[in-house]
C-alpha cells in the first residue's frame, strides 16, 4: 500500500510503498477514505526539536481519519466490515489508575497514532476496535475525518463554563475556530478571537465570532477592553501558544476568571504567575486530547443536531500523493483545514 513516511531523522516526509498492517483479535484494519493535516504534522514535517525528541523513524505519520472498516479481529463484535468509523488517535492502556478511574485522555501509556506507532497517511491503519467511533451513513468522509481534531475543540469548550460569558479565542488555527464555534453552540454571551492571520480571521468571523482583532495591527489589549466595556473576558481559551497571546489573555481575563489551555508553546516561557493567576484568582486548566469517551458523544450531539457546522473549516483538498504541496499550504497559515483524500 502507499503511505505518507517520516524515513529518517529530517525534515520533510517520503511517499513509499509499505505493507498492509496486520491485526490483532481486538483490532480492525480501516481503509482510510480521508485524512486531515494537524498542528503536530507539522512538526513532525519540520523535525523540530520536540519531533526530534519523540519520534523514532521510519514511522506512517498522521492521526486524523475516517474510513471504512476492512478487516475485523476475531474478538471484535462492536462493529463490522464496510462501517465507516473515524478514529481515535490515543491508544490507550486501559489497566492504568488514570484509565480505571474514567480519565483515560491522561493514560500513563498513551501510544498515538503517527507518532508512536503508524499512522494514518496510508491506504490502511490497523488500530484496536474501541478507537474506531462509528459514523452515521452518508456523512461526508472530510467531515468525518474531522472528529478527532474537532474533539479537541469541544474538550476546550467545555472545560469552563461558557454559558452567558464573554469568551476570548487566542489562535484561529481551525481548532480555534472550531471552539469559536462550539463556544456559540453552548451559549456564550459574546466570542472575541485574536490571531496574526487575516485569513484565519475571517474564518472565525464566518464561525460565529464576535469581533476578530490582528495582533500584528491593533493593540488587542485596548481592542478588547474596548469591546468588553472594560470589563475583560470571563473565559479564556488559548489555542495558540504564542507566549504573547497567553499572557494577553490572562490580562483580560476578569478577577476570578477561567482560562482552559490547549496550545503549546513549545519551550519555556516567561509568565508573570504573581499577578495574572495567583492575585486574580484565576482558575487555569491543562487539557489534552479528548475525555474518552464523553467528548465524543458531546461532538456527536453538536454535529447531528446541526448546531456546529464543520463545512466552512474544510478549505483545501489534495490528493496523498500532493502532500507536500498540502503541508506548504498549512506551513503558510492561508487555510482552514487541509484534507488529504487517498488515491
Amino acid at each position: 500500500m502507499q503511505a505518507v513516511v517520516k524515513a529518517e531523522s529530517s525534515p520533510g516526509l517520503t511517499m513509499r510503498e509499505v505493507p498492509v498492517p496486520e491485526i490483532g483479535p481486538h483490532d480492525v484494519l480501516v481503509n482510510v477514505k480521508a485524512c486531515s493535516i494537524c498542528g503536530t504534522d507539522l512538526h513532525i514535517h519540520r523535525w523540530d526539536p520536540w519531533a526530534e525528541g519523540r519520534l523514532n523513524p521510519p514511522l506512517v505519520v498522521g492521526h486524523e481519519a475516517c474510513g471504512e472498516i476492512a478487516q475485523v479481529g476475531r474478538d471484535v463484535r462492536a462493529v463490522k466490515e464496510g462501517d465507516l468509523v473515524s478514529l481515535e488517535s490515543h491508544v490507550v492502556c486501559g489497566t492504568c489508575d488514570m484509565c480505571l478511574t474514567g480519565r483515560g485522555h491522561l493514560c500513563r501509556h498513551t501510544s498515538i497514532l503517527g507518532v508512536d506507532r503508524d499512522g494514518v497517511f496510508a491506504d490502511y491503519v490497523a488500530v484496536p476496535a474501541i478507537n474506531a467511533w462509528p459514523d452515521p451513513p452518508g456523512m461526508p468522509f472530510e467531515i468525518a475525518s474531522l472528529q478527532e481534531n474537532f474533539g479537541n475543540a469541544v474538550h476546550t469548550a467545555f472545560t469552563v463554563d461558557l454559558r452567558a460569558k464573554k469568551v476570548l479565542v487566542t489562535g484561529c488555527g481551525p481548532v480555534g475556530v472550531m471552539a469559536i464555534a462550539v463556544a456559540k453552540a453552548i451559549g456564550a454571551r459574546s466570542i472575541y478571537a485574536t490571531d496574526v492571520s487575516d485569513y484565519r480571521l475571517r474564518l472565525a468571523d464566518e464561525m460565529g465570532a464576535d469581533g476578530t482583532f490582528n495582533d500584528g495591527k491593533v493593540n488587542i489589549l485596548d481592542a478588547v477592553m474596548d469591546a468588553t466595556e472594560n470589563e475583560g473576558v470571563d473565559a479564556l481559551l488559548e489555542m495558540s501558544g504564542a507566549p504573547t497571546a497567553v499572557r494577553e489573555g490572562f490580562q483580560l481575563l476578569k478577577p476570578g476568571g477561567e482560562a482552559a489551555l490547549l496550545g503549546l508553546p513549545g519551550q519555556a516561557m516567561q509568565f508573570d504567575f504573581d499577578n495574572l493567576l495567583i492575585f486574580k484568582g484565576i482558575k487555569a486548566h491543562g487539557v489534552i486530547g479528548r475525555k474518552l469517551w464523553e467528548t465524543w458523544f458531546q461532538a456527536r450531539g453538536l454535529l447531528r443536531s446541526g448546531a456546529v457546522d464543520l463545512q466552512p473549516i474544510v478549505t483545501h483538498r489534495f490528493a496523498l500523493s500532493e502532500h507536500e504541496r498540502a503541508f506548504e499550504l498549512m506551513e503558510s497559515g492561508d487555510c482552514g483545514k487541509v484534507v488529504l483524500l487517498p488515491e
